[in-house]
């Protein structure tokens, strides 16, 4: 399923889309999800970061699985 959205773009970002598009032959749409979804991977590698140092600083603490499970009744 895919939903619309409407987005601003600054001139630049929006040129440099027009150009790879049209160089890649792709819609501007397709060039926008590629892109997010290489960003996502990255800002889910910094989130990975943040929680181990959390970990490592003591601002956040693990679970151990078997009391999760206990406490969902599994």
């Amino acid at each position: 399923m895919q939903t619309r959205h409407n987005i601003t773009l600054s001139e630049d970002i929006a040129r440099e889309l027009d150009s790879v598009a049209g160089e890649l032959g792709e819609k501007k749409s397709s060039v926008i999800e590629k892109a997010l979804m290489v960003y996502f991977d990255l800002l889910d590698l910094r989130v990975a970061q943040k929680r181990m140092k959390d970990l490592k600083e003591g601002r956040d603490r693990t679970v151990d699985a078997r009391d999760v499970w206990k406490e969902i009744g599994i």
